[in-house]
């Protein structure tokens, strides 16, 4: 089968860099061989081909039900984490089921409904901070997006259960984002304890933990329903499918920690590289503060949610570093695939790779400077800038992710003076199966801040 070119280096040596610093490893890959080339990650499993053309990519991704599939068997490496039963690991009719039942409580009213819980526990962890004392960003950002979490999808504010089970969640999602664990999870024969070094007991009795308080959480609201909760949880033990049947624990329990997964550690991570841009460079930061400024105190979500610029920041700190460097794989079946040039047998393995799509020149001049006014001078295709994926496996939570985004920045910004202790550049690397920052981003509050003006709140609102 004539696959499109790529590496010569072992199999080994190519997991070795892929595990090790995958952004480094991809942009190599490009420069050598164009937007489409296979790479090798173990000699007992199908070569990926990896794209990172829009048009390929257009293809791949509106064709997930006719000459492609997207298997979940093909995720497997989350399945430690999230469960058989995710919408990530799921196939078919299965995952389309998963899918339709998920999908409500990130849509229209319900999710305005968590605007007041963001902008509540935002205010409540950056108040923690002292003023003048240096504090790594993404700490914060991980405890905000962690109590959001707790409290808009497990519906938990406080007590014991919320305390432990946002503790136990914390930790296993901390552990995960090691590379070693990255590694044990592309080498499953060493998902096991040697001796002394237990490193994968301790991950598993970790989620344990967590899982039984999970269920305990499920059981309890099962014994004693509350229709007035609009949690996700409830929202989903109430979800019927079409046959009327609803989620059963382990779905429920795995469909918890797959939006736990996908949307704690991902927002924290986008939020704490959108404060490094904004304090970076004062421009930025300037056109934001005018933005949000006039809007006056307290501004409704719904506008915070349609400013243009904060949009185009947030669109930006997602293009530059995406948090998803991939999306997820696609198989070609029963005919042969016409695709770059390449004619691709049944079998072949598909990968858009997100992170080399936003880095492309042609579509994104001076890629690697941050500006956020490209997304005021032209929109982009779905397959240009896809921060979330795309086609059947598109991310459920987008929006949420969005509104969370939006509503933690102009809070920060809106009440807080702040300044990077750093100035220094800061990489991407791999974090977990994402990436985030080479380095901690430290920064300080000075003090703080008034809304300046309210002259246009009249006309804005």
């Amino acid at each position: 089968m004539k696959l499109p070119n790529g590496p010569q280096i072992s199999p080994l040596a190519q997991m070795v860099r892929w595990i090790a610093n995958p952004m480094s490893f991809m942009e190599t890959c490009a420069k050598s061989y164009g937007d489409i080339f296979t790479i090798r990650l173990d000699k007992n499993l199908p070569p990926l081909v990896m794209v990172s053309n829009p048009q390929a990519l257009q293809q791949i991704l509106t064709n997930d039900t006719k000459a492609l599939e997207a298997p979940g068997d093909l995720n497997q490496v989350f399945e430690s984490l999230v469960g058989k039963y995710s919408v990530f690991t799921l196939s078919g009719a299965e995952h389309q089921r998963q899918r339709q039942l998920l999908m409500p409580p990130f849509h229209g009213e319900r999710m305005r409904n968590y605007s007041q819980v963001i902008t509540d526990v935002t205010q409540k962890v950056i108040s923690q901070y002292q003023i003048g004392k240096p504090f790594n960003i993404r700490s914060a950002t991980q405890a905000i997006t962690l109590r959001v979490i707790m409290q808009a999808v497990f519906g938990l504010h406080e007590g014991t259960r919320a305390e432990k089970l946002q503790q136990f969640l914390g930790e296993l999602l901390e552990k995960a984002s090691s590379r070693l664990l990255v590694a044990l999870l592309y080498f499953p024969a060493l998902q096991r304890d040697f001796g002394p070094i237990n490193f994968w007991g301790k991950h598993i009795r970790r989620q344990q933990e967590a899982d039984q308080l999970i269920y305990e959480e499920i059981w309890e609201r099962r014994e004693q329903p509350d229709s007035s909760r609009t949690d996700i949880l409830s929202l989903l033990m109430a979800a019927r499918d079409e046959a009327g049947q609803p989620m059963t624990e382990q779905e429920l329990r795995d469909e918890l920690i797959t939006l736990l997964a996908a949307g704690h550690e991902t927002t924290a991570t986008a939020l704490a590289w959108a404060l490094y841009w904004i304090y970076k460079l004062p421009s930025v930061r300037q056109k934001l503060l005018q933005e949000l400024d006039s809007l006056g105190d307290d501004p409704d979500p719904s506008i915070i949610f349609k400013l243009p610029y904060l949009n185009a920041v947030c669109s930006e700190t997602l293009r530059i570093y995406p948090v998803g460097m991939l999306t997820f794989p696609r198989k070609v079946v029963r005919t042969p695939l016409s695709l770059g040039g390449y004619e691709l047998e049944p079998g072949t393995v598909l990968l858009g790779s997100i992170y080399l799509t936003h880095q492309r020149e042609d579509i994104y001049p001076q890629a690697k400077q941050f500006k956020p006014e490209r997304f005021l001078e032209r929109q982009f295709s779905a397959y240009e800038y896809l921060p979330f994926g795309g086609g059947a496996r598109r991310c459920i939570g987008l929006a949420f992710a969005q509104l969370q985004m939006k509503l933690v920045l102009a809070k920060i910004l809106s009440s807080f003076e702040l300044e990077l202790v750093d100035n220094g550049e800061v990489r991407p690397k791999r974090r977990g199966l994402v990436t985030g920052p080479d380095r901690p981003i430290q920064m300080v509050i000075k003090s703080q801040r008034q809304v300046k003006s309210s002259i246009l709140q009249t006309t804005t609102v």
